[in-house]
């Protein structure tokens, strides 16, 4: 319950913050006004004492929210996704921020799988291992199927999780009530929107069946992608509270000296990476969108193995050309085509200059472009856009901050392997195939086929529709106006859906 019994929750974390050193940290990276500034240290300093002490070995922020218990680790990754909200200081300190915690015990985790799954943990599987991997929300054990032999990855929630994560939850929604009643200035934040956000991908992980059913539409888009796999989903085995999945034998991609030992081609796993990102957003607008190390294996025979698929990525078509014609403009050093392509998508208002706003962005690429190639940076190019785009009054849109963000994590990725990669040079033909396919004439043509579908979809509800629409007309015009308008709009709606099942007729053949 959202109410002033939140204000104990409060006072314990801006105590922490004060007794951690983050306090001066998290006011400065929001750029918070004197009214907010005191609000915050009043809840804090006197009670100082009450804050948890944390590890001293962390940055003051990570270490006050580790100290703070799973939905602040679990909040302070997702504001890494956002630095137009925290800024890129705290965003990068943020996305080394460990969701590590201490493990439950093999007995509760059988316990869970039981009452999950309605049979008892030991007749499902023959062996369940102490845990692998211990996170905020959940854990993983290694088991072995009794019924088939098989060996498996279970991921079992904390238990109690769900309770903790709503009762935290309600305490973030009071604490954004407040900043909205204390600092109006600060309402450019959002911070109900951000909170909102925070709930929405956080309600998603507590039912595995959501990440079950992300993970199979990501394996049902990726089939088909050479030198890459993921593992499978058992559904059978799989609930709310646990999923289980084949084990992802392999290793780890950040382990270079193991790379190397195994006679990997390290190059190639480089450019096979950011390549298959690349073509999992642009291609097919779904991508993983925590693709670091961690989540990232070499399979014996050189495939790269994802998991983990909390958080996913989502990009509509139309945003996905715009941002591929971006990118292309970019590579090809057309700055006043990336200006245009901004403008005609409504991501700059139309009353700013055209050109001033491709002046600013050639002095975005061309310092980058005259860089060494092996330095160029994507991600930082990206970043400087969003700088630049930000002043010239673009609106923050949230999908592509996190296409930013993974962006980032993925060049990491990818220079780790190979410091010498040519980013561009990498990314150049799956950016040109996209163009190609996406933009010539056989896209148009698709695009005109799924508009005479939707309008033959719709066809029998349009009269009753644009009926509505001439009566309602009608009480506010003159009656010999009202026949005029309605002859003329029944005329051009039949023309229009004429034109509509014509289009269809012809292109539904080639679609």
């Amino acid at each position: 319950m959202r109410g002033p019994h939140n204000i104990f929750r409060l006072i314990r974390t801006g105590a922490t913050l004060e007794r951690t050193g983050a306090m001066n940290d998290v006011l400065d990276a929001f750029d918070a006004p004197p009214s907010l500034r005191i609000a915050a240290k009043t809840l804090g300093w006197p009670f100082k004492w009450l804050g948890y002490r944390g590890d001293p070995s962390l940055p003051p922020v990570t270490r006050a929210l580790t100290a703070m218990g799973p939905a602040y680790i679990k909040f302070g990754q997702i504001l890494s996704t956002r630095p137009d909200v925290v800024g890129e200081d705290l965003a990068l300190q943020l996305r080394v921020l460990q969701d590590k915690l201490p493990p439950f015990t093999v007995e509760t985790a059988r316990a869970s799988i039981t009452q999950a799954l309605g049979r008892p943990a030991d007749v499902i599987f023959s062996e369940i291992s102490p845990p692998v991997a211990a996170a905020s929300i959940a854990q993983v054990h290694k088991a072995v199927v009794r019924e088939t032999g098989e060996t498996v990855a279970v991921k079992v929630l904390r238990p109690g999780i769900e309770r903790a994560f709503r009762h935290d939850i309600d305490a973030f929604y009071f604490a954004a009530r407040c900043v909205d009643v204390l600092s109006p200035s600060s309402r450019r934040l959002r911070p109900m929107e951000v909170i909102r956000h925070f709930e929405g991908v956080v309600m998603g992980e507590l039912d595995l069946r959501l990440e079950s059913a992300a993970a199979s539409e990501f394996a049902a888009n990726t089939k088909d992608d050479e030198g890459f796999q993921l593992p499978e989903i058992k559904w059978h085995l799989s609930d709310r509270r646990v999923m289980t999945m084949g084990w992802a034998e392999g290793i780890p991609l950040g382990d270079n000296a193991a790379l190397d030992a195994a006679g990997h081609d390290r190059v190639a796993l480089s450019e096979r990476v950011l390549q298959l990102f690349l073509n999992h957003a642009l291609r097919d607008g779904y991508f993983h969108a925590d693709m670091h190390p961690g989540n990232l294996k070499v399979a014996a025979n050189g495939d790269i193995i994802a998991y983990d698929f909390g958080i996913m990525g989502h990009i509509d078509e139309y945003t996905r050309r715009v941002y591929a014609e971006i990118l292309f403009g970019f590579i090809r050093r057309d700055y006043q085509r990336v200006a245009k392509v901004h403008f005609e998508a409504g991501y700059v208002p139309a009353d700013r200059n055209v050109d001033e706003f491709a002046r600013a962005l050639r002095a975005v690429g061309e310092p980058i472009f005259g860089m060494d190639a092996t330095r160029i940076s994507m991600a930082k190019l990206l970043s400087y856009l969003f700088e630049v785009t930000e002043r010239f009054g673009m609106e923050t849109r949230t999908e592509l901050i996190l296409l930013q963000r993974t962006m980032v994590v993925v060049e990491g990725v990818a220079r780790a392997l190979n410091p010498r990669m040519n980013i561009w040079e990498v990314a150049h033909p799956i950016v040109e195939d996209y163009i190609r396919g996406s933009l010539g004439p056989r896209a148009f043509a698709g695009d005109l086929a799924r508009t005479a579908q939707v309008l033959a979809r719709f066809g029998p509800r349009l009269p009753a529709l644009v009926e509505k629409a001439l009566l309602s007309e009608a009480e506010r015009n003159s009656e010999p106006a009202q026949d005029r308008n309605r002859a003329a709009r029944w005329a051009y709606l039949a023309a229009g859906l004429f034109a509509g099942f014509v289009t269809a007729a012809v292109l539904l053949p080639l679609a």
